[in-house]
C-alpha cells in the first residue's frame, strides 16, 4: 500500500496493546489449547479440501472449484486472527501489535472476509445456474468464466479493502493505545483515533452495509429461483440432491453474515465484550465449513474415501457432473 511512507508523519503511536477476549484472562492455558485445537482443525480440514479439490477428477465442476477458494480463504482468515489471539494468551507482549503489524491485520482481514462474501455471491449464482438453467450451464460456466469470476472477486476483495484500511489509518493516533478487541477492526481502531471519526463510521456503514446487502439480496433472489426449480423436479431423488447441493452453501452464507451485522451495525458496542460474535465468524465459522461441506455432500464424500483409501485408478477416472 502506497500510503505506508505518510505513517510515521501521521501518528505518535507506535504500537497498539491487544486486550483480547472477555473470560480468557483467568485460565489462559485452557483457551490457548482451545484455540489451537480449533486453528488446527481449521487448517487441516480445509487443506483437506483444497488437496481433495484439486486432485480427485470427480470434482472438476465450478462448484468444486469455488469451494477450493472458499477454502483457501478460511484458512487465511483464521490465520490473520487466532495466532495473535493464541500469543496474547501466553505472554503480555505477545498483546502488543505495532502500527503497521495493526494496518496490515486489518487490510489482510477486511480483504479476505470481504473477498468471501463475493465469492458466496458467486457461488450462489453458480447454482442458479446449474439447477435453473442446466442446458447452457456448461457453456456459460466455462473454465474461463470460473476463473475469471474467481478472480474479480478477489480484486475487488483487496480494493474494499484497500479503502477501508486508507480511510482507518490517515487518521491521526496520538493518545490510548489499548484495543478493546481481539484484533484490529475498523470499529475498535476508529475508538482511539484523535480526530472526529464521524465520517469514517458512516463511510465504513455505508460501505459495508451497500456491499453486504446487496450480496444477500442476490443471494436470496437466487435461491428463490433455485427453491422454484426444485419443486418442479418431479422425482424424490432429483429434488434431495439439487437441494443437498444447495443447503451447505446456505448454511455457510447464514453463519457467515449473521455475526458482522452484530459488529457492524453498531459500532459503538465493538468493545471487548462485542468479541463473541466476531470470534464466531473469524475463528469457529471457518473450521465449521469443511465439515458442513464434507458431511453433506455426497461427491466430496466419496473423494475423501478415494483419497483416505489411496486408489489411484479412482482419483484419475471419471467426471463429475454439475
Amino acid at each position: 500500500m502506497g500510503m505506508d511512507a505518510d505513517y510515521p508523519n501521521q501518528t505518535s503511536v507506535s504500537y497498539f496493546f491487544l486486550e483480547g477476549l472477555m473470560y480468557t484472562a483467568g485460565h489462559p492455558s485452557l483457551f490457548f489449547f482451545i484455540f489451537f485445537l480449533i486453528y488446527s482443525i481449521t487448517v487441516t480440514g480445509n487443506l483437506l479440501i483444497l488437496i481433495i479439490v484439486g486432485s480427485d477428477s470427480h470434482l472438476r465442476s465450478p462448484m468444486y472449484h469455488f469451494l477450493g477458494h472458499l477454502s483457501f480463504l478460511d484458512a487465511c482468515l483464521s490465520t490473520v486472527t487466532v495466532p495473535k489471539v493464541m500469543a496474547g494468551l501466553l505472554t503480555l507482549e505477545g498483546k502488543v501489535i505495532s502500527f503497521e503489524g495493526c494496518v496490515m491485520q486489518l487490510y489482510c482481514f477486511h480483504f479476505l472476509a470481504s473477498t468471501e462474501c463475493f465469492l458466496y455471491t458467486v457461488m450462489a449464482y453458480d447454482r442458479y445456474l446449474a439447477i435453473c438453467q442446466p442446458l447452457h450451464y456448461p457453456v456459460i460456466m466455462n473454465k474461463q468464466m470460473c476463473a475469471g469470476m474467481a478472480g474479480i472477486t478477489w480484486a475487488i476483495g483487496a480494493l474494499h479493502s484497500a479503502i477501508h484500511t486508507s480511510l482507518t489509518f490517515h487518521l491521526l493516533y496520538c493518545g490510548p493505545q489499548h484495543i478493546a478487541y481481539f484484533f484490529c477492526d475498523i470499529p475498535p481502531v476508529l475508538k482511539l483515533a484523535c480526530a472526529d471519526t464521524t465520517v469514517n463510521e458512516l463511510i465504513m456503514l455505508a460501505n459495508i452495509g451497500v456491499v453486504a446487502a446487496g450480496c444477500l439480496i442476490f443471494i436470496v433472489i437466487s435461491y428463490v429461483f433455485i427453491v422454484a426449480a426444485v419443486l418442479r423436479i418431479r422425482t424424490a431423488e432429483g429434488r434431495q440432491r439439487a437441494f443437498s447441493t444447495c443447503t451447505a452453501h446456505l448454511t455457510v452464507v447464514l453463519l457467515y453474515y449473521m455475526p458482522p451485522v452484530c459488529i457492524y451495525l453498531q459500532p459503538s458496542s465493538s468493545g471487548a465484550g462485542a468479541g463473541a460474535p466476531a470470534v464466531f465468524y473469524t475463528i469457529v465459522t471457518p473450521m465449521l465449513n469443511p465439515f458442513i461441506y464434507t458431511l453433506r455432500n455426497k461427491e466430496v464424500k466419496q473423494a475423501l474415501r478415494r483419497l483416505l483409501c489411496q486408489d489411484p485408478g479412482d482419483l484419475s477416472a471419471g467426471s463429475q457432473t454439475p
